[in-house]
């Protein structure tokens, strides 16, 4: 059951409240930070990367695009409230926030993956200044280098939802779920492969234009899956129909 006074209501408003500043409020205001890049997740060697990113990330949301946080904020309520209650409070916020950080971890990985060879073209420019098929000419030192990438960003509670999806489908396997719209019931273990599926397709072929991060959900659903499995081995829970 969701309930605005629990952990997870509180989750959804800070949620919809940094939407609503960032979207609304910040843009309006002569502030001479930019509070919505700070708090985005960076590439790791990018210049504008900071650890606190890890978690500020997942409580941004799209300030073009509203279905990104209404999805996420849907799923939230959707999934959070039953799990919060077989959980309890702080299991909950833990496993939320360990999502989110994995998500997070995996899509610096995902970066690292794709930007490799890249990197070494950067690389040796800037150490034998032999000119590649890239356009680095004023690149002259390291420093410039990793401000390249300060534009390379993923915001959203996306792989934090993911694995609340994966914790519903492991506990309550059996529980049947009208997705939107989609008249027919689905068991909620059929919904979180068919989830993962879906999100693995897409995030190997890669799409042109399509700038979801597809490995930063299964980064969530993979933390999610692992931690829900460590809790049921020690006994902390339990499968429910």
């Amino acid at each position: 059951m969701f309930r605005i006074n629990t952990l997870c209501g509180h989750l959804l408003i800070i949620n919809v409240l940094m939407w609503l500043a960032t979207s609304f409020a910040f843009p309006r205001l002569p502030l001479e930070t930019d509070w919505y890049n700070m708090l985005s997740l960076h590439y790791w060697q990018s210049a504008d990367f900071n650890a606190l990113q890890f978690v500020s990330y997942m409580f941004l949301h799209s300030n073009t695009n509203f279905f990104h946080i209404f999805f996420n904020m849907w799923s939230l309520v959707l999934f959070g409230g039953m799990l919060e209650m077989v959980m309890g409070q702080k299991k909950f916020l833990t496993f939320y926030l360990a999502c989110g950080i994995g998500a997070a971890l995996v899509q610096e990985l995902t970066w690292s993956i794709s930007l490799y060879s890249e990197f070494n073209e950067f690389h040796t420019v800037l150490e034998n200044g032999v000119p590649l098929n890239i356009q680095v000419e004023t690149v002259k030192n390291f420093e410039q280098l990793r401000e390249l990438y300060n534009p390379i960003t993923t915001v959203g509670a996306s792989g934090a939802v993911f694995g609340l999806l994966v914790a519903f489908g492991m506990l309550f396997p059996e529980r049947e779920l009208f997705l939107m719209f989609i008249p027919v019931p689905i068991k909620a273990k059929y919904m979180t492969i068919g989830y993962v599926i879906i999100e693995l397709f897409f995030g190997v072929k890669d799409f042109q234009g399509d700038n979801i991060a597809h490995y930063a959900h299964l980064g969530g659903a993979l933390f999610g899956f692992l931690l829900i499995y460590y809790w049921k081995k020690k006994g902390e829970l339990t499968t429910y129909m």
